[in-house]
């Protein structure tokens, strides 16, 4: 395998012989988010940080709704981040040989598709958050004979969207000439970004996944946990390029790759970053429920050995299975695909924010929103309503309206889309839900904390790690059979090394009801929006279209569209925003 890594420096951290080292196994993490990657070493058995480098990954868009990312820049990145991590550690009193084991926790469906012989991407990964397979999943609901994106939920746990890897495979397939080529000469492998990762580190020798990662692709049996063949051929996949689902805690083999400071290293753990996320807030018994809020959201309530198909837009995931002999247990989750997103767009595109951590001092400039709500649909809606045609609206706007009204408007709107969730959890999961833990670098919001605790009517507990994800996976890869440095107790109540900021609801049930009804009213209003109808036009009145914002702001005089540049302009200019 060759790859194309010269820009990779090894710094090889040695130790001094003559000095006293501390004796502590170490537990490393490689942690691939939506737009960076990190390596984090924690010490045992208290697992405490005590060392750590991130790096940025650009997000490359193309088109609207089009996120791609350059699938060497990550790995490029995270070697980069493992040697200077790792070269801290003799300043800290230990030795690189402390490193035991290493866990893997990355952002889900984002898919990546390599050429076997070169280890070269044939394509950029396309990320998560990706909607350009919409057409994708029109044509296969197509050949569906009652046309329900809910057709295979109870074989895989999960719809037909544009969400999963599934369609992003099926859609470089048919539309990237090096996949096809590679394809056919039968020297292509995908997988998500855990695969992507071990691939390189081993040298070509290991393609797997784990059973958390294996569930959001909507190609595996969320029951017998393995590549289903009723999907594989919905979808035109072949099981020889899909990675080997494994458990998320085992010794999978020995890091290989000579360009980088963990040669021979076991790696022992491998979970998707919200699965982890879970972990690392010790939801590990069924009805305990997370909230990790960052450009996205994701919920997840652990639902415990009973993998419960949702009625009502919920996924059905793997949570975690910490062993190729223990049962997996599963989780229910809800994804929103707009949260902290939201106040990025108020900062960058219409510019009434300064800067997103301005968003808590804004929004806390008035006591409400003066009846306004914001429906963050940029690229439709998720869990529970998937309704991919949706598209985002501001509603209720008077002449009072300001721009502190909007900013509150959006952290709300990030509190009404988890309880929407929440909702359907309470029902469908038979589960006791009487707190929300929370993590995520949006949690830093205390005010955002204190308004989901007024919305969802119970306490919120905050994490003071605010990543718990890290955490997850070190304690995931640290308690693996031959590793043995952790273990999960279900008796247990507190761990010492978790810490929560508490907050408790302040509304009462009117309130929250009245505003929660509202908010289903202005969600309403956004479905189907980029629904194009099939008009016939004369090809001498064809004009070109320009790029248009997908957004409606309806006040209360009448409904504004913003279709062309000018409106976008005017509400840039508008001093009373």
């Amino acid at each position: 395998m060759t790859t194309n890594r010269e820009d990779v420096n090894s710094v090889t951290g040695a130790s001094d012989p003559s000095k006293s080292y501390k004796t502590q196994d170490l537990v490393g993490v490689l942690n691939d988010g939506t737009s960076s990657v990190s390596f984090t070493i924690y010490s045992t058995p208290e697992f405490k940080e005590i060392a750590s480098h991130q790096l940025s990954v650009p997000i490359i868009s193309l088109k609207s709704g089009w996120y791609e990312q350059d699938a060497m820049t990550i790995i490029n990145n995270i070697y980069r981040c493992v040697e200077v991590a790792v070269g801290m550690l003799p300043t800290l009193g230990y030795k690189r040989e402390n490193l035991v084991t290493l866990g893997i926790t990355n952002q889900r469906e984002t898919t990546v598709m390599w050429d076997s012989i070169s280890g070269k991407p044939l394509h950029n990964a396309i990320v998560w958050s990706d909607i350009r397979t919409s057409s994708t999943v029109d044509k296969i609901i197509a050949k569906i004979p009652d046309r329900d994106i809910n057709h295979f939920k109870d074989i895989s746990g999960l719809p037909i969207s544009p969400y999963f890897p599934a369609l992003k495979i099926l859609w470089l397939m048919e539309n990237a000439p090096a996949v096809r080529k590679a394809c056919k000469e039968k020297r292509c492998l995908t997988g998500t970004i855990d695969s992507w990762i071990i691939w390189h580190l081993t040298k070509g020798k290991l393609h797997i996944t784990d059973v958390t990662n294996a569930s959001r692709t909507l190609l595996m049996n969320i029951r017998s946990l393995q590549w289903d063949s009723k999907l594989l051929n919905a979808f035109s996949i072949t099981d020889k390029m899909l990675p080997q689902i494994r458990s998320s805690s085992e010794i999978y083999g020995t890091v290989t790759d000579e360009r980088t400071s963990l040669l021979g290293v076991k790696i022992s753990g491998i979970l998707g970053n919200q699965q982890a996320s879970l972990l690392g807030q010790m939801g590990i018994k069924p009805g305990q429920a997370k909230n990790t809020y960052r450009a996205g959201c994701f919920m997840l309530c652990n639902t415990g050995n009973t993998a419960v198909i949702s009625r009502h837009g919920l996924l059905t995931t793997v949570a975690y299975k910490l062993g190729p002999n223990i049962p997996a247990t599963y989780a229910l989750e809800g994804a929103v695909a707009v949260a902290g997103h939201a106040l990025q767009w108020l900062e960058n595109q219409v510019r009434i924010l300064p800067r997103v951590e301005d968003a808590e001092a804004y929004a806390a400039t008035v006591t409400t929103t003066g009846d306004v709500y914001f429906v963050p649909a940029f690229t439709g809606l998720y869990a529970p309503y998937w309704q991919k045609d949706a598209r985002g609206l501001i509603i209720g706007l008077t002449q009072f309206s300001n721009r502190y009204h909007i900013v509150r408007a959006a952290l709300e709107s990030i509190c009404f889309q988890t309880r929407d969730i929440l909702e359907i959890m309470y029902e469908e999961s038979n589960q006791k839900i009487d707190r929300l833990q929370a993590d995520g670098q949006l949690s830093k919001n205390n005010l955002l904390m204190q308004l989901q605790a007024d919305t969802v009517g119970i306490p919120v507990f905050r994490s003071q790690l605010f990543d718990c994800a890290t955490f997850g996976i070190a304690t995931c890869a640290a308690q693996a059979d031959g590793i043995d440095l952790y273990r999960f107790d279900l008796d247990k109540h507190d761990y010492s090394h978790i810490v929560y900021d508490e907050f408790k609801p302040a509304s009462t049930d009117e309130e929250r009801k009245y505003r929660y009804g509202k908010w289903k009213r202005a969600v309403q209003r956004t479905f189907n929006w980029a629904v194009q109808p099939a008009l016939k036009v004369s090809p001498n009145n064809m004009r070109t279209p320009k790029a248009s914002v997908s957004l409606l702001i309806i006040s209360s005089s009448g409904a504004v569209s913003l279709n062309q540049p000018r409106y976008a302009a005017s509400i840039v200019s508008n001093k009373d925003i």
